[in-house]
This record gives C-alpha cells, sequence and structure tokens, in this order.
C-alpha cells in the first residue's frame, strides 16, 4: 500500500512491524545493486571473482563490526555475488545505510552508474537450524548462480 507523505508518495515498509531492528538478534540480509546490474564481478567455475568494486564491498562489510564498535556486532558468513551482497539510529537499517552509502562513494569512482536498489531483503534468524540452513546458502550459492533468483 503506498500512502502519501507530505503530498509525495511513500512505499509502505517491508519489515516486520513490531520487531525491535536495535534488538539483539541474527538477521539474514540481501542488497541489490540497481537493476541487478552485476557491477561487484563474475562466477567462473562456481567461483566469485571479485571485481574492483566487489573488493570494496567485501573490505568495507568486513570493517562494518569494527567501525560500529559500541552495537557489538559480529558478522556470520557472507558472499559477494555479481549483483548482489548476502544492513536510524543503532540498529539494522541504520548499518544498511551506512554501508550502502560509503560503497556508493567508492563505487563511483570507478563506475559513475554505479547504483543500489532502494531497499534490502532482511530476514529474522529465530533458530539454529534456520541459521544453518542460511549459512550453507550463502556458502554455496556462487555455485548455483544461474538458478539463482538475482541471476541476470
Amino acid at each position: 500500500m503506498n500512502d502519501k507523505y507530505q503530498n509525495k508518495y511513500r512505499i509502505s515498509s517491508v519489515r516486520l512491524q513490531n520487531w525491535n531492528y536495535g534488538a539483539i538478534g541474527a538477521y539474514y540480509i540481501t542488497i541489490c545493486t540497481n537493476d541487478r546490474e552485476n557491477y561487484f564481478g563474475e562466477i567462473v567455475n562456481g567461483i566469485m571473482q571479485l571485481n574492483e568494486i566487489g573488493q570494496i564491498v567485501e573490505n568495507e562489510w568486513l570493517k562494518t563490526p569494527e567501525i560500529r564498535a559500541d552495537m557489538n556486532l559480529q558478522s556470520g558468513v557472507f558472499i559477494v555475488m555479481p549483483n548482489h551482497f548476502g544492513p536510524q539510529s543503532k540498529n539494522l537499517a541504520s548499518i544498511m545505510r551506512g554501508f550502502k552509502s560509503v560503497i556508493t562513494m567508492q563505487a563511483k569512482t570507478i563506475r559513475v552508474d554505479f547504483a543500489w536498489q532502494p531497499r534490502y531483503y532482511d530476514h529474522i534468524i529465530r533458530n539454529s537450524e534456520s541459521f544453518e540452513t542460511i549459512q550453507n546458502y550463502i556458502i554455496d550459492n556462487p555455485l548455483d548462480w544461474i538458478n539463482d533468483q538475482f541471476y541476470k
């Protein structure tokens, strides 16, 4: 449902309505590039080959817990794929906003047309079975790239 705010259309949030994204929790996150453009590299024989922008994404993600030390963050497994990556103050949205912002500034020096999709996907991980399934999906993602929903 699209509502208007100050006479402009607003897109309704896809976040879980009564969930405190600033609380302790585990999340599975996917951030896509605009139009799923392959800005980060390519998959060769089931292995992700990062290009310069892909290396920036990986390096900045690895720095996130250090940059936000006051939030006591821990990063689990992750993979930078050709066109996606699988984060208000001190919550998931602020992490994602800051991460996307720093990547955008650096990536635009390499490709001026670089852009993210406006939003990101998150899934709240509620148990160890779900955590294990998602972790294995992330690790195996490059091997099944041709069948991936984000493949373009």
